[in-house]
């Protein structure tokens, strides 16, 4: 007898339906092709032993299992339950008139128990599309799904359940959520607040422009000035997630398998801060079977690289693409995948390897030429790619023991809203340009026109601080978005002053 299940394989951050096909023949083997990896080979030993821990068994009789279509490599341990199914139905231990109606997938413990699995949204969302009727699924993973409209959701706990399911003997439960109160009830919570950091106003002032026109940003200064703690607080300024963007970043934290148990949608903005010690290939992403890397992870957030020199150079020349075109694409000899990666570069970095090079109390002790050493190893393309440079300083000892808390975030963001607000508006109709940061060269003659004053302002501060040619379109774009916060529909002097304040690497001898 024939049976036919289906399930569904993740490449990059879609789905594929996968046809399982399991027929019964004379004698007694067992084959599984169409380019199974070990994981999914594997299967038989946890079917065999869930399946006599919950009364039933595998036939003896020669059992092919083919997954189709078998050209494409199918990988991991989710399809242990689409392969159960199928070998009771096609052995007569099971109806099977139901069981083409669903997507099934989870992995198989030796007592029967489903375990979660990766991937679950991009999952749903094909079978949605495919026309199936449900999605049945290990519990923990059943609210993730539920995110997915018009899908009947059935999260179970063990391979019993189901069997049951399919021969009318128990009705399962299907799960649903509120899409909309899951998504608004968690939609401001942030665990750092910009009120407890005390002093540093021009790093908050920096770093809210950031925010606002979605720049890049590096911040320099002294070890213990504050450059984690204030970058740490980023997200709690951002706007909210949009209901697009928080679908776009539940299905990589999916992929990834970052997902909590019984987690739907993720809501707040991604924050990734990976070690120093990273590989090129878990920053942008790869692998033989590629995953998304720290970059795609921090979709529609924050890249957060403390001590941006320490950084092997070529993990950080890999990021150039990303930061430009704002997605990755990792190419196979057979296949390429594409993730998204549209995040803020958020960057710290010591001014030198002793860390106090332009205090304003401790003495350098680094060596001539040292700190200019130091700094080459960002290299100038990279640098390129970020539009606010801001120096931080210590905080004194009057502003640490000020009992008057600070401005908190949730005032900061509304006017970052409102600055946002105005840059949707200008950009409405314009694919992938969102906010200032992402607008293009031919684009800064349009819409970043400096009166006579503001041409002469910027022209003096090129020439007496050796501001190098390439900050010249990022004091553009920098200028605009203040404009912007001052809703303001020219660019003054005053504002192109401030953002020449931000361009301290591009300043010719700024090491000395």
């Amino acid at each position: 007898m024939l049976v036919k299940t289906y399930g569904c394989a993740v490449y990059g951050i879609n789905a594929i339906k996968v046809t399982v096909e399991v027929n019964m023949g004379i004698g007694i083997n067992f084959f599984m092709v169409g380019l199974p990896d070990s994981a999914v080979k594997e299967s038989q030993q946890r079917i065999d032993a869930a399946l006599k821990n919950n009364g039933y068994k595998i036939p003896g009789k020669t059992i092919t299992v083919n997954m189709a279509p078998a050209d494409i490599k199918k990988e991991g341990s989710a399809y242990d339950l689409t392969i159960a199914i199928g070998i009771l139905a096609a052995s007569g231990q099971m109806l099977s008139h139901k069981a083409g109606d669903y997507i099934i997938m989870g992995e198989l413990a030796l007592d029967g128990e489903l375990r979660p699995i990766k991937g679950v949204l991009p999952i749903a969302i094909k079978a949605q599309e495919e026309g199936f009727k449900g999605i049945i699924l290990p519990f923990a993973n059943a609210r993730e799904a539920a995110v997915v409209n018009g899908l009947e959701v059935y999260g179970v706990e063990n391979i019993k359940q189901v069997i049951d399911f399919f021969n009318d003997a128990i009705a399962l439960n299907k799960v649903s959520i509120d899409i909309e109160e899951e998504f608004l009830c968690k939609l401001t919570q942030a665990e750092y607040d910009f009120s407890e950091v005390k002093g540093q106003e021009n790093i908050k002032r920096a770093l809210e422009i950031a925010a606002a026109g979605g720049h890049n940003v590096i911040l320099i200064g002294p070890p213990g000035a504050g450059k984690t703690m204030l970058s740490k607080r980023l997200p709690s300024i951002l706007p909210p997630l949009t209901m697009q963007e928080a679908l776009e970043t539940t299905k990589i934290q999916s992929v990834a398998g970052k997902m909590g148990k019984n987690t739907g949608l993720v809501t707040q903005r991604p924050f990734r801060n990976p070690h120093h010690t990273i590989s090129d290939v878990a920053l942008v992403g790869g692998g033989s079977n590629p995953q998304p890397g720290e970059i795609s992870l921090a979709h529609n957030g924050v890249l957060f690289l403390d001590e941006l020199p320490e950084f092997k150079r070529t993990a950080l020349e890999v990021m150039r693409q990303p930061l430009e075109d704002r997605v990755v694409t990792i190419a196979r000899a057979k296949f390429s995948v594409e993730y998204p990666a549209s995040f803020m570069l958020v960057a710290s970095m010591n001014p030198c390897p002793c860390g106090f090079y332009n205090h304003p109390e401790k003495d350098c002790v680094c060596s001539s030429g040292v700190v200019q050493k130091y700094l080459n190893k960002i290299s100038g393309p990279l640098l390129d790619r970020i539009d606010i440079h801001i120096e931080v300083t210590p905080v004194p000892f009057s502003e640490l023991s000020k009992s008057k808390p600070s401005e908190k975030s949730s005032d900061i963001r509304e006017r970052v809203i409102r600055a946002r607000e105005v840059q949707q508006a200008r950009y409405v109709g314009r694919e992938g340009i969102y906010c200032n940061a992402q607008m293009r060269s031919k684009d800064l003659q349009k819409i970043c026109v400096l009166d006579e004053a503001g041409n002469a302002l910027l022209k003096t501060a090129m020439e007496r601080l050796g501001l190098s040619a390439r900050a010249y379109d990022r004091i553009l774009k920098v200028a605009r978005t203040i404009a912007d916060m001052d809703t303001s529909e020219n660019i003054l002097p005053i504002h192109v002053a401030e953002a020449i304040q931000y361009r301290s690497l591009d300043r010719d001898n700024w090491a000395g």
